[in-house]
């Protein structure tokens, strides 16, 4: 038989028998058959390379190495669900609902909400990537981890492009084996399904995502309306027989009190799920009224996510401790005994502040009430007083720096140490500088800066573009290999070229955030200009206040910030900005308050936004009196029936891309 269509005829058996088994739990064959066919695949595909697909079988147990993940615009956001934490806000999302819609009862599906990692597939005919959710604008492209995942179909039979969304997940059998095996190496335990899940899609070595027994549920069809499917029960009708494999007890329910009923159920049942759940995800049913209800900014109208009751633990408090952060904010901490809450293992706590601790009675000793806000944040509740000892110690404040000495400066219910020389705080700095909304250096997070401020390789932020000249110290500490320090040292290079808003917000002046950061870059495009700008030229900028401005105007006639600069940019580092500055006024768009809605064909909306701010637009999420102009794309929704209402411009695609030329 022609190799071709031999090897086609075995990889759709093999994605049958897949199916039926991590998706039916029904097996058809025995796993000698099964073994006996992939053989004879893999027979084929080493004698024949050219047949050989990423999306082979025979790829299912990894074995790509990427050096990091290329990013991935989302056609249509992915975003994100508003929360509902008790009877009182599930009532109320379903009488405004009920409101808009003009009709006494509506049909919701309610639906299991997965302690997992989001995610989006892309499919015309055979998988064309899968992305992360990132910042619902753009995601990353994690294509050859996701298929070591054996529920996921690889091929579906449909030729139009199809997108379906949901969640990666770690069952919890699969963590117990895996914590086992970490814990015989010596390696750190994961706290949780989640954290487990999140950290093996992210590896660069797909071999090792394969090994991790992930699983996946989908239960968003994004583009159903496309293939005339009315209901979102009939969509995860039609994904299931595709090959997708969907929650199963998801339920229909006919009005409010049945979800209230379901989310009882389910709220006893958690416990015996094989996966982890945070909480029940409610949508309407009928998706002809989605653009109807519309949508937030970061959240449709149409859905809402119930939050289980955040578990509360009894733990003891054995000691409080300091951390200095960048701006020399001093913050105490809880040190706990060792305790779970909600999956995940816990031994620190933020107590805010002085007046926090007072507040709630605070002794070290105490034996406190611990419980995961949002199931997120570990917060301490209150102190069990009726197990008091009398051997607590009172709490009293500390009056110097933990790192410094320095005297503290209490600014209304806050402690700073303000020693500029401080060398937690510029531990701090040099963290921030590093991360993702900033100079985004891949590998530079808390413990390496850590690790290397103490070790001396560098003492400001100028000194990280030195580190190579340590590479052969840093490869003779434990954990360091070649390519690890040299992925870092590229990471490093690589940031030089970020543009002007992204080392503004990495500089950490105070005040100065991301946003501001690149408003500040648009409209002046370089360092020296920016640092020259006077406190009457800054307060005339939208959205920069007197506060802010003042905090610039200082920050940049403090003689070792501008000593920094200079240094940066002796070190390389651009300090211009790389848009479209908005000095060229002569843009149609330019001091226009505009609002993006719906879906553009030709880009995505992160995309429209950022070509936006370059011409000199602010960008809002809401339509009101002060909006200029609305460009609408597909399925606008109620921003576009607002803006009519309004009488406000608005641009369909075409229009809006002519304007742009």
């Amino acid at each position: 038989m022609d190799p071709k269509l031999r090897s086609e005829e075995i990889t759709k058996l093999l994605e049958k028998y897949n199916y039926e088994y991590y998706v039916l739990d029904n097996p058809s064959v025995s796993d000698a058959e099964y073994d006996r066919l992939m053989q004879e695949l893999i027979a084929i595909e080493e004698a024949h390379p050219e047949l050989k697909s990423p999306l082979s079988p025979t790829q299912r147990v990894g074995g790509t190495v990427q050096d990091e993940f290329k990013k991935v615009t989302h056609k249509r956001m992915m975003l994100s669900l508003a929360n509902a934490f008790n009877e009182t806000d599930l009532r109320d999302f379903d009488r405004k609902i009920r409101e808009v819609l003009g009709v006494d009862k509506v049909t919701y599906m309610a639906e299991m909400k997965i302690d997992g990692l989001g995610m989006s597939l892309v499919y015309r005919n055979k998988l064309q990537y899968a992305a992360t959710r990132g910042d619902g604008s753009e995601g990353e492209d994690v294509t050859s981890n996701v298929i070591t995942i054996k529920s996921i179909p690889s091929h579906i039979d449909c030729n139009d492009e199809l997108e379906i969304r949901g969640e990666v997940f770690m069952p919890k059998k699969s963590l117990i084996k895996l914590n086992k095996e970490r814990e015989k190496a010596g390696e750190p335990l994961f706290a949780n399904a989640r954290n487990a899940a999140a950290g093996s899609i992210r590896q660069l070595d797909s071999a090792i995502a394969a090994s991790r027994g992930l699983d996946a549920f989908w239960y968003y069809f994004v583009n159903a309306r496309d293939f005339g499917i009315r209901y979102h029960s009939e969509a995860l009708a039609y994904a299931d027989k595709l090959g997708f494999k969907t929650n199963p007890e998801r339920r229909i329910c006919n009005g409010i009190d049945e979800v209230l009923d379901y989310i009882d159920e389910y709220t006893e049942k958690r416990p015996s799920l094989d996966y982890d759940i945070d909480g029940i995800v409610i949508k309407v049913d009928d998706m002809s009224m989605y653009d109807k209800l519309g949508y937030t900014s970061k959240t449709p109208r149409w859905a809402i996510a119930y939050k289980f009751p955040p578990e509360e633990v009894i733990t003891k408090l054995t000691d409080i401790v300091y951390t200095v952060g960048r701006t020399g904010k001093i913050t105490p901490n809880a040190v706990l005994e060792p305790v779970r809450v909600a999956g995940s293992l816990v031994q620190r706590a933020t107590l805010h502040n002085e007046d926090f601790i007072r507040e709630k009675d605070l002794k070290v000793g105490d034996y406190v009430v611990l419980r995961k806000a949002g199931d997120v944040i570990p917060e301490v509740v209150r102190v069990v007083k009726e197990r008091r000892t009398g051997d607590e110690q009172e709490y009293k404040m500390i009056e110097n720096c933990p790192v410094c000495g320095a005297p503290l400066t209490k600014k209304d219910a806050m402690h700073f140490c303000l020693n500029p020389y401080c060398e937690a705080k510029k531990i701090e700095g040099m963290i921030h500088y590093s991360s993702r909304d900033a100079m985004d250096i891949e590998g530079m997070g808390e413990k390496v800066v850590e690790q290397f401020f103490n070790q001396g390789f560098f003492r400001d932020i100028a000194e990280i573009y030195d580190l190579a000249d340590h590479r052969e110290e840093i490869i003779a500490l434990d954990g360091w290999k070649d390519k690890s320090i040299d992925n870092l040292i590229n990471a490093i290079e690589k940031s030089k070229s970020n543009s002007l808003e992204k080392v503004l917000f990495g500089l950490g002046i105070k005040e100065v955030g991301a946003k501001t950061a690149k408003t500040l870059a648009r409209i002046y495009g370089d360092i020296d200009s920016l640092k020259n700008a006077t406190f009457e030229e800054l307060i005339e900028i939208p959205d920069v206040g007197p506060i802010l401005s003042q905090s610039l105007v200082d920050w940049f006639s403090n003689d070792n910030n501008l000593r920094l600069v200079e240094a940066l940019k002796e070190k390389g580092v651009n300090f211009k900005y790389l848009g479209s500055t908005s000095k060229a006024a002569d843009s149609y768009f330019s001091g226009k308050t505009v609002v993006l809605t719906g879906t553009l064909s030709s880009m995505g909306r992160k995309e429209a936004t950022n070509l936006l701010e370059d011409l000199g637009a602010k960008v809002t999420g809401s339509v009101s009196k002060a909006t200029d102009c609305v460009i609408a794309g597909v399925e606008a929704g109620s921003k576009l029936d607002k803006a009519q209402q309004l009488g406000i411009q608005v641009l369909n695609e075409e229009e809006f891309l002519a304007l742009l030329k």
